[in-house]
């Protein structure tokens, strides 16, 4: 057992029940999720297929040119099991329109611009097929910023954004999700070999105890050191949940007037005049 541990079936009931309610209150049934082939991805389409029904849940797979084939497969093995529709989108051309005249080489700059694509095609489609898209970015990776904003940072609404990691397995094994999803390298797949854990240069389940009680339960620096944690990675933690802060939040506007939006002008997301 650990601290972090969740009850997998009465979390699945409350997500299920929650994209039911903000979904409905949008007027709409349906949902668009960009299926990356990952596991995070896999667990919110299987919530959406439980809330809607399959056939009310379009799954999108959009490979780069340079992407690992086994992304795409192991979308289609989700998709394939879940029973949900695809549409394939190739983001190549669209990508490379931009990357290729600008000559543009570091890989962090072409893994965004590809987020970026990847989220443009989505909300196209959301259109056409009416219908919500849903994020899929845990809590361990939101807390780390590790997210392209307006990239896979954006979304109408995110189911996982309050589970850790280790708790988002836990689900996805519930949820009886197939196993070459659940047990290969977490992976963005925004540049050729790229794995998140490689990229952040430690491995979620040591991060998920650390922020568990950083956040959840508050500990500071040194009641983190004193539980046994090393301080050099306690600190490592805390300065990109510092740094990545702007990312969790909605743009700042700047006050000029009696009544500003999002400083006193606040109502609840389902507001109506």
């Amino acid at each position: 057992m650990s601290e972090l541990d969740i009850q997998p079936q009465l979390v699945s009931e409350l997500l299920v029940g929650f994209l039911r309610e903000e979904v409905g209150s949008a007027g709409l049934e349906r949902t668009v999720v960009g299926l990356s082939g990952g596991v995070d991805s896999a667990v919110v389409v299987a919530l959406c297929a439980r809330a809607f029904g399959p056939q009310n849940v379009l799954s999108v797979l959009l490979p780069y040119r340079l992407s690992n084939p086994r992304s795409a497969r192991d979308a289609e093995l989700v998709a394939r099991h879940l029973g949900l529709a695809t549409k394939c989108v190739d983001i190549s051309p669209l990508a490379d329109g931009y990357l290729e005249p600008a000559g543009i080489q570091d890989p962090r700059r072409r893994g965004n611009v590809l987020a970026r694509c990847r989220m443009t095609v989505l909300y196209d489609l959301s259109v056409e097929w009416r219908g919500l898209v849903i994020g899929t970015s845990n809590k361990s990776e939101i807390l780390l910023g590790y997210s392209t904003q307006w990239g896979d940072g954006a979304h109408a609404l995110n189911p996982l954004g309050d589970l850790y990691k280790h708790q988002v397995y836990q689900l996805a094994r519930f949820l009886d999700l197939p196993r070459e999803v659940i047990e290969k390298s977490p992976s963005a797949d925004l540049f050729e070999g790229q794995t998140d854990e490689a990229e952040l240069g430690f491995t979620y389940a040591e991060a998920d105890r650390v922020l568990y009680r950083l956040v959840d339960r508050r500990y500071s620096e040194d009641e983190l050191v004193a539980e046994g944690f090393e301080r050099g990675f306690v600190g490592q933690l805390t300065a990109r949940v510092v740094a990545s802060q702007f990312k969790r939040l909605p743009p700042v506007i700047a006050k000029v007037s009696r009544r500003s939006i999002g400083h006193d002008f606040r109502y609840l997301r389902d507001w109506k005049r």
